[in-house]
């Protein structure tokens, strides 16, 4: 159950900023998106660390440094569609990054549980 308070929490966090940099400080949505991305992996490695995956084997630093490339490697999933569905559709870009950060928290949370949170290699 913790997973979800923590996905929909980061999820929420990376939306808000993405709104806020765009609107507030007229950043181009692409960029914006970086940012919001960056500040939603600390609530989601803190809470998927502490909560989702608390009896989890792997060191705070082995799970930073997998959860980042599993993190990182979803933002790059998620800009290259939000980057296309800007151009392709005529939908506003905060309607897209919603649907861009469902469907890419769903690999993410998925990677995250079998690689980033398990066992240490040995």
């Amino acid at each position: 159950m913790w997973f979800i308070v923590v996905g929909c929490s980061a999820a929420l966090v990376h939306w808000l900023v993405v709104v806020a940099c765009v609107e507030h400080l007229a950043l181009p949505p692409l960029l914006a998106n970086l940012i919001g991305w960056l500040l939603a992996f600390v609530v989601s490695f803190s809470g998927h660390y502490r909560l989702t995956f608390r009896h989890h084997s792997a060191s705070m630093l082995t799970a930073a440094r997998r959860f980042f490339m599993v993190s990182a490697a979803g933002f790059l999933l998620n800009e290259a569609s939000y980057a296309w569905l800007l151009k392709a559709t005529p939908l506003r870009y905060d309607l897209l990054l919603g649907l861009v950060l469902v469907g890419v928290a769903v690999l993410t949370f998925i990677l995250g549980r079998l690689w980033a949170f398990g066992k240490a290699a040995a």
